[in-house]
């Protein structure tokens, strides 16, 4: 008599009936992920609308982190002395541990990106994880280090804007046209933009700490301004380093820019100034929840409201950036002789302001010139064929294992 042996199928997680029924049992919700979707493929692979929006949401709520912890992390900095697990690091921290798991995700998996979205994601972490151990290094050798302009500082803000690149591209190769598509692609280029201003903060900040300082009536913890003192510095080299047309010219040359570039990628008549209030209305309400909790305040740069709107003005006008950098400018200077007049601003040289408007041409025009190109053209289109799938069908258990090529 021969006995028959059953054996078993491997048991396959099913997915939660609803994001609250995942939420309520994450590890649940982790095994089925990963079942499903931690497959090996390539970029390109097949992806449904439902799948990327759950994607590229992931990388909003994980820049969304990153962001709130960086501006408490400049705050913090005015006040107290630096501390590796201080609770902004954290957060930053966190919001970086998702990024790196959505990069080894998209890496591994293949899902929600092309070749070249993936190498940007890849080149833009690589780039901030290195300069971590640098900056910790620095912080070592030479103690406090408060200016947001220090090289160690610049690797983590370009290594950020190249993994938003990468997400960016991503996205709007891939989206299908619509509402949702823009929408997170403005979330996006806020973050993108937040990043490239976030330098400036330093004078927002240290203009209101000098301030404070000679009413005697500073924020700062006293170790910190032993600190300013046994590095022989004086309270005005400590809270203002950098040159006064610093302000201005990163404001314009890199600010405005990047609501050009957003402007003419996503395409809406409003985008820039769109970008710009909400991240003007965004500060305020850091600004509040700061200073409620004894938090040093910051400047707003509500002067750069002013340019996005003409930003947006020009390139609906059609007027080429080079002409059309010379009345963004002057209007910028405008608003922010008008803004210091009624409240505070960071030192402003304004004999800067025409070599200022002039650089600014010169960006704006280079950026014309490649939007017009056979290359930009090229670049706009996935490398490889085969793009996702453009419907909402709901994603089968074990989808990832399917679609693997």
């Amino acid at each position: 008599m021969i006995s028959s042996v059953s054996v078993s199928a491997p048991v396959t997680v099913g997915p939660p009936a609803s994001v609250r029924t995942g939420l309520r049992r994450p590890l649940a919700l982790l095994r089925w992920l990963w079942q499903a979707y931690m497959t090996p493929g390539q970029p390109g692979r097949a992806t449904s609308q439902q799948e990327l929006r759950w994607i590229y949401t992931a990388w909003l709520g994980a820049f969304g982190l990153k962001m709130v912890g960086s501006s408490w992390d400049v705050s913090w900095h005015f006040r107290w002395l630096r501390d590796d697990l201080a609770p902004p690091h954290l957060l930053n921290s966190a919001g970086t541990v998702v990024v790196v798991a959505l990069v080894v995700f998209h890496s591994y998996s293949g899902y929600g990106v092309d070749r070249r979205a993936l190498r940007l994601m890849q080149a833009g972490i690589a780039t901030f994880l290195v300069a971590i151990p640098i900056d910790v290094l620095n912080h070592r050798i030479n103690g406090l280090d408060i200016t947001s302009w220090s090289p160690s500082h610049a690797l983590l803000y370009l290594g950020t804007a190249i993994m938003l690149a990468g997400a960016l591209r991503g996205w709007w190769l891939y989206a299908a046209p619509g509402r949702t598509r823009e929408l997170v692609s403005l979330g996006l280029w806020l973050f993108f933009v937040e990043n490239v201003l976030f330098p400036n903060q330093h004078q927002e900040y240290g203009v209101l700490a000098l301030t404070d300082y000679r009413a005697g009536h500073t924020t700062a913890e006293p170790q910190l301004l032993d600190f300013a003192a046994s590095q022989g510095q004086s309270p005005d080299q400590f809270m203002l380093p950098v040159p006064s047309w610093v302000h201005p010219a990163w404001l314009v040359c890199a600010g405005l820019l990047a609501l050009v570039v957003a402007r003419k990628s996503v395409g809406r008549r409003w985008t820039a100034t769109l970008l710009a209030g909400t991240y003007l209305a965004y500060r305020a309400v850091a600004w509040l929840l700061l200073t409620s909790t004894g938090f040093p305040p910051s400047v707003l740069p509500v002067m750069l409201l002013a340019g996005a709107v003409l930003v947006d003005l020009a390139v609906t006008a059609r007027m080429p950036g080079w002409l059309a950098a010379l009345p963004v400018t002057a209007g910028v200077a405008l608003a922010a002789w008008v803004q210091s007049e009624v409240a505070v601003i960071p030192p402003w040289n304004w004999a800067a302001v025409p070599a200022v408007a002039v650089g600014f041409a010169l960006l704006w025009g280079a950026v014309d010139r490649l939007v017009a190109s056979a290359a930009f053209t090229r670049w706009q289109a996935a490398v490889e064929p085969g793009p996702p799938l453009l419907d909402d069908t709901p994603v089968p258990s074990g989808h990832g294992g399917a679609s693997a090529r």
